[in-house]
């Protein structure tokens, strides 16, 4: 094949196999993460391939972003953690402030 007519560097004809390489690593770093995310919200993991289609980006975004998620919840930790709010608060090192002399007036003069 005759790159010359296409007025192609052929040196960067070399680079092809490269660049091919990275668009598969960057498609991998791409799909294991959506294949992982739709697997635990419940859907499909093959769901995660929209993002090849054209328009399959923002379609699989607003699919993951608005479908009730099937998933069971987390146990709660109940031991270990103090009930909030607390029964009693501490004392406060400080007293408190005094009331304004003059409640209606929003800029007290000194």
């Amino acid at each position: 094949m005759d790159l010359n007519h296409l007025n192609i560097d052929p040196h960067l004809v070399y680079l092809l196999p490269f660049a091919f390489l990275f668009g598969l690593v960057m498609a991998a770093l791409v799909l294991i993460p959506l294949w992982r995310i739709c697997g635990k919200a419940g859907f499909s993991p093959w769901l995660s391939l929209l993002i090849f289609l054209p328009l399959g980006a923002p379609i699989l975004l607003y699919v993951l972003a608005f479908a009730r998620w099937r998933v069971v919840p987390a146990p709660q930790l109940g031991a270990g953690y103090p009930a909030y709010p607390p029964a009693s608060y501490p004392v406060a090192a400080y007293p408190p402030a005094a009331p304004p002399t003059d409640p209606g007036n929003p800029y007290p003069r000194s």
